[in-house]
């Protein structure tokens, strides 16, 4: 398993850049505009880190681009991690005791919540494995 990035939703893009960027250091290293979600994800990374190859330590900013207010911590939105085989992660997480909130249906990203209901994102590194049961007909159970 690899951490991969953290995501906190920002409001003034903006300001959040000029913090992030100007002021703590960190590079932007890729973007990505959701039209259709009307979002915008912007993934930063410590200049060593930036400078790394394939998968890397990032911190995601989110702005959403409707005004909506952040109460209760929903600013923050979840850690994620890169395993090797989603569908055995999910299934080792799951005979645990953990509920799987999004399962791996596509293969490539799950969801689930740590005891104190922090979102943990699983995202397959490399290509997404092939869409196999019981995780492409399971639905999803409660909010991440």
């Amino acid at each position: 398993m690899r951490y991969l990035h953290t995501m906190v939703r920002v409001t003034d893009l903006d300001a959040s850049l000029r913090f992030y960027c100007e002021l703590l250091g960190l590079e932007e290293v890729r973007r990505h505009e959701h039209e259709a979600g009307r979002f915008t994800l912007i993934f930063l990374a410590t200049p060593e880190e930036a400078r790394t190859p394939g998968p890397r330590a990032e911190l995601e900013l989110t702005h959403n681009w409707d005004p909506e207010p952040y109460e209760g911590g929903r600013n923050f939105g979840h850690l994620a991690y890169g395993v090797e085989d989603i569908y055995a992660s999910c299934r080792r997480l799951q005979e645990g005791g953990v509920t799987i909130l999004r399962p791996p249906r596509d293969g490539r990203m799950a969801f689930i919540r740590s005891p104190d209901a922090i979102s943990v994102e699983l995202l397959q590194l490399g290509e997404p494995l092939a869409p196999a049961e019981p995780w492409a007909s399971m639905p999803n159970v409660g909010r991440w």
